[in-house]
C-alpha cells in the first residue's frame, strides 16, 4: 500500500498539504516499508486561495491509499477524498519513520475498519485494467 506524507524536511509530517515543500511516498506492508519517490514543489506555497497549486500535489498522490498531513483545507480535503485517498491529520509534527513502523505493526494484526477500507481500495487500484489498451 502506498502512503504519502506532506513534509517540509522529508523527515516529519510537518506541512499543510497546500504549502508542503515536498510530498514523499512510501510503500508499506506487514513485512516492511521502502521509499518510492519524493515530489518537490516550487516557491509558490503561501496561503493565497490559489487552487491551481494543488494540481501538481494531487497528481503526485494519485495512486496512494493514505495521505498524512499537518493540516489540509476543506477544498483540498474534498479533492483528496474524491480520489479515494484517506487523509490523516497529525496533531503535531511526527516522524515519517515512526508512522511507517506503526502502520507496519497494525497491518500485521487486525487493521481498524478505515485502514481495511484503504487497503481494499489500494487492492482495487492494483487490479484496475480499465486504462490498458487492448489491441486485436
Amino acid at each position: 500500500m502506498k502512503i504519502a506524507f506532506a513534509t517540509q524536511d522529508k523527515e516529519r509530517v510537518d506541512a499543510h498539504f497546500g504549502w508542503a515543500k515536498s510530498i514523499v511516498v512510501y510503500e508499506v506492508s506487514p513485512e516492511g516499508h521502502h521509499f518510492i519517490e519524493s515530489f518537490d514543489f516550487g516557491d509558490k506555497l503561501e496561503e493565497d486561495g490559489d487552487e491551481d497549486k494543488l494540481a501538481p500535489k494531487l497528481d503526485a498522490i494519485k495512486d496512494v491509499a493514505i495521505l498524512y498531513v499537518a493540516a489540509i483545507g476543506g477544498s483540498g480535503a474534498a479533492r483528496v477524498v474524491a480520489m479515494k485517498i484517506h487523509p490523516i491529520k497529525v496533531p503535531q509534527p511526527e516522524s515519517i519513520a515512526e508512522i511507517l513502523e506503526k502502520l507496519q505493526v497494525v497491518l500485521k494484526g487486525t487493521p481498524p475498519p478505515w485502514l481495511r477500507k484503504a487497503l481494499a481500495k489500494d487492492n482495487e487500484r492494483s487490479f484496475d485494467f480499465e486504462d490498458d489498451e487492448v489491441t486485436p
